[in-house]
């Protein structure tokens, strides 16, 4: 098993487990998290015999570094998994830090037409030790710290639940990598009833919606979950999560020229969202050789904007990133697959 999916609790049971004190895994977090050590035989705190045990019981082998691509403020990753799947991790720096953007499965089944990661179906889900090692490695590599992190990559994080939790204690705890939780973002494309239970657990992690279509006829076109889980759904849940944990929701939604960028469609987006602590999120789409959408003008986003702002929602474009790398997410991973 590896070491770096355990969460401090499972890490303090274990070390009960074997009649030690539970004390030990704040140690062992420190070394792996902290100081950043290569093998158990660095944690020179403590003794022999429990460093023994760890080995016996665990590895701390990596993720192997296939490719990565640098951009403009952007550091895009390809990774092998010890199964030999493959995943991406793309690093973002922004004036207020370094975001990284997480994979959580290999593949995924929502099937958004737009998306270039629903082409490649999902293999399986991300263990949580992938899910850590991902952002380890990034820091390790480029030398910097990570200070907020979007789990918005490969997968829909909400069909990987337990372990998409268990990776957010992790990277969220003092003790281990320290990430304040209002700098850890989960998106969904709409999972109903994963949204209610995040809910339930009251985190202070920020829920990013993945809405793209402010009306059942076009997102069922663009997100085949909409079929089964259709907006007024969706914003029950969202209303629910706002009435409950009183924290501001995000609703992405990419610009997709001549499909989701009419006045039209601003002005609806603006009717389903008013009132409501959110801002919208408007993203400009990477586009790929393999999907024929294509990006909306820099100068449509901004009369979208306009009319967002003018119906008084909140509203940002997000900073493009990527035009000198596969910028879209799981468009590195289909390239390396081709031979490109």
């Amino acid at each position: 098993m590896n070491i770096y999916g355990k969460t401090l609790n499972e890490l303090e049971d274990y070390f009960l487990g074997i009649g030690e004190k539970k004390f030990k895994a704040i140690q062992v977090y420190d070394w792996l998290y902290k100081k950043r050590v290569h093998s158990f035989d660095e944690m020179t705190n403590v003794k022999k015999s429990v460093t023994e045990k760890l080995k016996e019981d665990f590895n701390m082998n990596k993720l192997n570094i296939l490719r990565v691509q640098n951009g403009k403020d952007v550091h895009k990753y390809l990774f092998e998994l010890d199964d030999g799947q493959k995943v991406e991790a793309v690093l973002m720096i922004h004036d207020y830090g370094n975001s990284l953007c997480v994979s959580t499965q290999v593949g995924c089944n929502m099937g958004c037409a737009f998306c270039e990661s629903g082409r490649l179906k999902k293999v399986r889900n991300l263990e949580t030790y992938e899910m850590v090692l991902q952002l380890l490695m990034v820091e390790e590599d480029l030398k910097l710290r990570i200070s907020h992190v979007v789990l918005m990559g490969i997968g829909e994080p909400f069909d990987n639940y337990d372990n998409v939790m268990r990776f957010i204690d992790i990277i969220n705890s003092d003790y281990g990598i320290s990430i304040g939780a209002r700098h850890i973002t989960v998106s969904t494309c709409g999972v109903v009833p994963k949204i209610k239970e995040f809910t339930r657990e009251k985190r202070q992690v920020n829920l990013a919606i993945s809405l793209h279509a402010p009306n059942d006829k076009l997102r069922s076109k663009l997100m085949k979950i909409n079929k089964v889980y259709p907006l007024n759904e969706v914003m029950e849940a969202v209303e629910e999560y706002l009435r409950v944990t009183n924290r501001k929701v995000t609703f992405e939604y990419i610009m997709l020229d001549g499909i989701n960028d009419s006045d039209e469609c601003a002005i609806e987006l603006a009717s389903l969202l008013k009132g409501l602590t959110a801002y919208v999120n408007l993203i400009p789409y990477n586009e790929t050789s393999h999907i024929g959408f294509k990006k909306t003008s820099k100068n449509k986003i901004m009369h979208f904007y306009d009319i967002l702002k003018k119906n008084k929602i909140n509203v940002t474009v997000r900073k493009e990133f990527g035009s000198e790398v596969s910028a879209a997410c799981g468009q590195l991973r289909s390239n390396f697959e081709e031979g490109k």
